[in-house]
């Protein structure tokens, strides 16, 4: 598993920024192979008043044709690991209600699903 590199991401400050600053907003991980990317994770952090500062999963993504090979495996138990060195108590992301294999994916991890809870966003 590889940190993401600048080379990997468009020629753009803000994503520069975010991730390569001396304060980035944003970790990122990806899955080779072949010297091909074929998967990522993107976590930030995210404040509760209840449980502290936890780790934020954004975005786990696999190429398709590499899916059941264990690389989502090895990228969410990365999230995991960084979680765990920087003390954060929690890790938690959002899967769409019909995304049946991810949240498959999801339970073998012992998962919680929270049903309770509604996104909501305004646009600024």
């Amino acid at each position: 598993m590889k940190k993401l590199q600048a080379k990997l991401l468009p020629p753009n400050k803000r994503c520069t920024l975010h991730f390569f600053s001396p304060s980035p907003v944003a970790v990122a991980w990806v899955a080779e192979y072949d010297s091909k990317v074929i998967g990522m994770a993107i976590c930030y952090l995210r404040y509760s008043t209840w449980k502290g500062t936890m780790l934020y999963l954004e975005d786990l993504i696999v190429t398709q044709s590499y899916r059941g090979k264990g690389m989502g495996k090895a990228l969410l138990e990365q999230c995991f690991s960084y979680a765990r060195e920087n003390k954060y108590p929690r890790v938690l992301w959002q899967v769409l209600d019909w995304n049946t294999p991810a949240i498959d994916f999801y339970k073998k991890y012992n998962a919680q699903f929270d049903a309770a809870w509604l996104n909501a966003w305004v646009d600024v």
